[in-house]
Parts: structure tokens; sequence; C-alpha cells
């Protein structure tokens, strides 16, 4: 049996308790997913039910907030409060980041180009199976879901850091929260784009970014200052090591994982710190360098220093790794260094796991396909067959195609002929538009 761990998304209660203080003081809508919001106030009818609030008011209890910007929504008694902060002398820095133009259409980054495996017509095909038992198309919410309960148990931290003053938060994550994206697997890519772009944690980062920009414009900071402000918080987190603070030698973090483990390593503190970016509205990519990754955000005609351009524009790094690093500061051992780029593109990432049950010489094969993306697959075609050598397999079967969205799976059933007095393996692959993204195989044997 062929085994891939999976992960169905929840979509959950968000709330946040965050405190702002300067030196000697006390100091939008989240992306699209593929559930209903009824009222349209930002937050899902699954979320509404869980925080218990109504799906159909933006402002359950009528205080003039909107239920996902509302610390309680739903006692009209206990006010709204924002957090102050105290205006320390701002220094003047050139060149603010302007508000980027609208991304053009996206391009999928390309899938290893090897295709799927081609049928040698050697062997009498089995009969194709009814549409009844080959796809079974699942796209209910687990049962542990719908009964997840909300809490109200925080997580708290306390940050410090220094960016013209010094500075320290209080912030408070929810433990569900946490929790949950411990709970998911990593995505099989190398793509981290994808931990930026995961929609769960949108309206808690969003949030985040309204307290930064906030105290930002409280302390008349530029819109280039402000980026900056953000990246100091990010870049005073503790360089940690995977393999010291996780279960594997390679561990991606989400953004709430690190903030509530208090650092992370160069992809974890760059995701983060992408997503805040990404939040406060400003064009971001993800650069990746050999054996390191840093954030680019895009500048404008008066930006200065170390960039990568990307679709014609200039996107001027940032270390996430250290502190004081400003933007377009680019460390000497990257200098002359090529990158890949990563924009912010949902992208569907497809795993899966399989099993294969033998009668006489037909095999029944079951295939779960899973997207662990952060967009639906469209076009999806599963393929199972015998390794017949060179590229080539006995008696295969190719499903229609399919589309699987966000968080859901598809199970697909397949009846294979078994190839007579051969030394096989049963081949399962997993094509987007034709092109391969996954495949697995059983041990070999002989028929």
């Amino acid at each position: 049996m062929l085994r891939r761990k999976w992960v169905a998304i929840i979509y959950s209660l968000i709330s946040i308790l965050l405190v702002v203080s300067a030196c000697n003081s006390t100091a939008t809508q989240p992306k699209t997913m593929a559930m209903i919001d009824s009222d349209g106030d930002g937050w899902f009818d699954s979320q509404e039910l869980q925080a218990r609030t109504d799906p159909y008011n933006v402002d359950s209890d009528g205080d003039g907030y909107w239920d996902p910007k509302d610390t309680n929504p739903l006692d009209p008694n206990i006010p709204h409060t924002v957090p102050q902060t105290t205006n320390p002398t701002p220094s003047p820095k050139p060149a603010p980041i302007q508000a980027p133009e609208p991304e053009p259409t996206p391009v999928p980054i390309p899938a290893p180009s090897t295709p799927p495996l081609a049928p040698e017509p050697e062997q009498t095909p089995a009969p194709t199976p009814t549409p009844s038992e080959e796809l079974a198309l699942t796209v209910q919410l687990p049962e542990q879901i719908n009964e997840w309960s909300p809490s109200t148990e925080l997580i708290t931290r306390n940050y410090t850091w220094a960016y013209k003053g010094e500075w320290s938060w209080e912030g408070g994550i929810p433990l569900f929260l946490y929790e949950y994206y411990q709970g998911i697997p990593r995505p099989p890519t190398k793509n981290y784009s994808v931990y930026v772009t995961h929609p769960s944690d949108d309206q808690y980062i969003g949030l985040l970014v309204e307290k930064i920009e906030k105290a930002a414009q409280q302390e008349g900071f530029t819109e280039y200052q402000t980026v900056e402000f953000a990246a100091a918080f990010v870049q005073s987190l503790p360089y940690t090591i995977d393999s010291v603070t996780a279960p594997y030698d390679e561990y991606p973090r989400y953004p709430i994982e690190t903030l509530v483990d208090n650092g992370g390593d160069c992809e974890d503190t760059s995701i983060l710190l992408a997503s805040i970016i990404d939040e406060m509205g400003y064009a971001v990519v993800l650069i990746m360098l050999p054996d390191h990754c840093a954030v680019g955000v895009k500048g404008g005609e008066n930006a200065y220093g170390a960039y990568y351009e990307y679709e014609g524009s200039k996107y001027y790094y940032i270390e996430t790794t250290g502190e004081g690093w400003g933007i377009g500061d680019l460390p000497d051992e990257y200098k002359n260094t090529a990158a890949s780029i990563r924009p912010m593109i949902p992208t569907p990432i497809l795993t899966h796991e399989g099993s294969i049950k033998g009668r006489g010489y037909i095999a029944e094969v079951e295939v779960i396909v899973y997207n662990l993306g952060t967009a639906p697959a469209y076009n999806v075609s599963v393929l199972a067959g015998f390794d017949a050598g060179e590229g080539m397999v006995w008696n295969s079967r190719k499903s229609e195609p399919l589309t699987i969205g966000v968080n859901q799976h598809a199970t697909l059933k397949l009846k294979l002929q078994i190839p007579r007095e051969k030394h096989t393996r049963l081949v399962i692959q997993i094509g987007i538009d034709n092109v391969l993204v996954d495949e697995s195989y059983t041990d070999w044997f002989d028929t």
C-alpha cells in the first residue's frame, strides 16, 4: 500500500490580543477562500457559526464594529479598543516604496517536465469501469472539523526590537490556530509561496498588519519606513535550526508557527515577512538563493539598493535573518548570485496515496488525490498501470479530467488487468494538463 500523509483544512475563528508600546510609553479583507460569506463581512459562514455570530449580519452585537474587527463580537457592552503609541522622533528615509501596480495574469510555475508514461499495447486491457466505479469527488469537511468548538485560549508571546526607538509587543495567538497549522503536513514543494498564500491565517495577519500600520502612522513613518518597521520586527526573531527545533531536518513554518515558536530559519522568517508585506498591499516575492531565502518588495522609481528583476519590475532585497538590514541591503556572500523568484500566486500542490487488491488477474486500484496547495487544480488526470521498463506501462488506465478544489480530495477506483508472467510493479501518476506532478510505485513482483 502506498501511503502519503494528508490533511483536511479547517476554517476557524480568529482572535487576537496585541499590545504595542514605544520606549517609555504604552503604545482587508481576507483572500478568497472556497467557502461562503453570506453577509460579506470577511468571515465565512463556518467561522461565524463557530464564533456564534450571525452569518447574515456584519455586526452581530450592534456596537458599530464588524464582527472580524470586533474583539468582542457577541457583547456590545465591552468596548472595542485600539492600543495607542507615543511619537519618538522619526528620521527621514528617502525613496518611499510605491503602491504596486496590479499583478499581471499569473503564469503557473512549471511542474517537472516528465510526461506521463505511455502504455505499451502488448496486453489486452481490462474492461473500462463504469463512472460510479471510477470516480467519487469528496467535498465534505471531516466530522472532527464540524464538531470543532471555538476556544478563547491564547498563546502569549512578547517581542522586542529596535527601529527608530525601542519597541515591545505582546501578541496573543489563538491556540487552536497554532495547533491546526502544526497538524498540516508540509506540502511536497520548494515553492514556499504556498505558506504565504494559505488562507486560514489571513484574518490574524490582517489584524497584525492593522496594528503595525496604526503604530507607524502615529509615529509619522513614511511608506518606506513602515515596510522597514515590519522588517525590523521579523529580523528580531531568533534564528533557529529545523533539526534542533523540529522533528525534521527541513521544516518550513507557516507564519503563525514562526510567531509562536518565536523564530525560525531563513525560509520561516521570509514567509512571515512576505505575508505581512503582502497584506499591506505591496507586491512581494520570495527570493530563492542557493541554500538561502529572502524577500523582495517591488520598489518605485526612487528606490535604491540591491534588487532582482521579475516580469519587468524591480524587487528590492530584504534580509530577514539578523537585525539592522534595510531595504536593498544585500549581504556580501550573495552579491552577484543568481536567484529564482517565487511570486505570491496561489498554487495547487497535489499528492496522493494508493492501494491495490488483486483477484486472479484483475487488480482493483484505489487512488486518493489531495490538493494541499492554495489554488484549485484543474484538468487533473490519474494514470495507473504496470511498469514495463523504458518509460512504458502495461494495461494502463487513465481517468477523465477532473477538478480538485483547495483542501479537497478525489477518490478514484480503477480496474486493471494484471499482465501475465511479468516482473513488474504498479505505477501511479498524477498529472495537471498532462504534465507529471506526482507519482509512486509499489515494490517489484512477479505475476
